[in-house]
């Protein structure tokens, strides 16, 4: 009996120890319940992307007009009160059976009926860059429902001196067809503000809280604040703290230092300790970087979808370019900063934007958490890579 109690004393006596606590801790944490990363390419993704790629086709054409009427060609700018703000959605022919296009329009579509007159002078436009405009069927059929513009590959306007360059460097084509998607906006509709959009970047649900919000109250005075442009995505992978970015290190000592205080005086009161040793208060510091990162900063960062004035705006870094938005001054230079340049393998048109940062004193943002997903399983350059 006095064995059995001396035994239990022991083992309660090593529970107890704060290294073996730790110990456990950490590999509870980051070996039992650290979730697995989940890769795209699954069949659960492909087959929801598909139900909703139907879904939406399913949606627009409830929008279709009767079969001899056809959307009136009069631009809102031509009449109306100037244009706030237009959402082109550039894009080219993608795998057929996931409708990446008509998700995006769609769900545009339905977060504009839904926000009203919260949204005055916004409006959706489709720019058809795909070599063969007439092969995109997705895009055919918003025509009858949208305004757009299709690009005519031949228009020596978006030639280079190389007629053959266009078709052996697809990272040019894809640059110069941003440029005519962002100069055929400014022209048909003289918008305050352009959103450029690429056809697999569907809307968050609070997208138009946001902007909204970013407009009337981040930028009151100067248009995006002076700013080149403002990114609405980045990609996840690139949002943690230990990644070629470092500007996040202060960001990740202080969630560190904040979620550090609170464990450590949790963890004083469960011991029955007067306060906290400043080791436990630097172990549970770095116990918390270490939880945020393995976990994933992006995580983290939705709590801040709580109210569209908690959005973080930060500096933007060189990629991506699935949601920009420029203002019509920015968007005019804009198109004169990437008419001086060759996109080529290795410098497509978002590093090329970002050189221009380098080069210049412009400056761009990218807004936290990401008002955009990112749906594409396959990018569309270079043909077949997994995005």
């Amino acid at each position: 009996m006095v064995h059995q109690v001396t035994h239990n004393r022991k083992r309660r006596s090593c529970l107890s120890n704060p290294r073996l606590q730790g110990t456990l801790l950490f590999v509870v944490t980051f070996f039992v319940i650290t979730p697995n990363p989940i890769h795209l390419m699954t069949k659960e993704h492909l087959s929801t992307s598909m139900k909703e790629g139907q879904a939406a086709v399913e949606y627009l054409k409830q929008l279709l007009p009767p079969m001899n009427g056809t959307l009136s060609t009069r631009l809102p700018g031509e009449s109306d009160a100037k244009t706030r703000l237009v959402i082109t959605v550039i894009t080219v022919r993608r795998s057929p059976q996931y409708h990446y296009l008509m998700q995006v329009v769609s769900h545009f579509q339905r977060l504009l009926a839904e926000c009203g007159n919260d949204c005055p002078r916004t409006h959706l436009f489709i720019c058809n860059v795909d070599r063969k405009p007439s092969s995109h069927e997705d895009a055919v059929i918003l025509n009858r429902i949208f305004h757009h513009t299709e690009r005519n590959i031949t228009d020596a306007q978006y030639i280079t001196t190389d007629p053959q360059h266009i078709h052996t460097n697809p990272y040019e084509k894809e640059k110069q067809d941003y440029i005519y998607c962002l100069e055929e906006t400014l022209l048909s509709f003289s918008p305050e503000y352009v959103l450029l959009v690429e056809d697999d970047a569907v809307p968050e649900a609070d997208i138009f809280k946001v902007l909204n919000y970013l407009l009337q109250f981040r930028f009151p005075g100067t248009p995006l604040g002076g700013a080149l442009y403002v990114k609405l995505y980045h990609p996840e992978r690139l949002q943690n703290y230990l990644n070629p970015e470092p500007m996040r290190i202060l960001e990740w000592v202080g969630v560190g230092m904040f979620l550090g205080t609170i464990f450590s005086l949790l963890y004083a009161q469960a011991s029955r300790q007067t306060r906290p040793t400043w080791r436990t208060v630097i172990f549970f510091a770095l116990y918390s970087m270490v939880s945020v990162e393995m976990f994933g900063r992006h995580y983290l960062l939705e709590l801040r979808r709580l109210s569209p004035s908690l959005y973080n705006l930060a500096p933007a870094t060189e990629c991506c370019t699935q949601a920009m938005l420029f203002s019509t001054s920015s968007a005019q230079r804009v198109l004169g900063y990437l008419s001086k340049v060759n996109c080529k393998p290795g410098f497509a048109k978002d590093i090329a934007l970002y050189s221009v940062l380098q080069q210049t004193e412009e400056w761009a943002l990218v807004v936290e958490p990401n008002l955009v997903q990112h749906i594409g399983i396959f990018s569309s350059l270079p043909r077949g890579r997994i995005t």
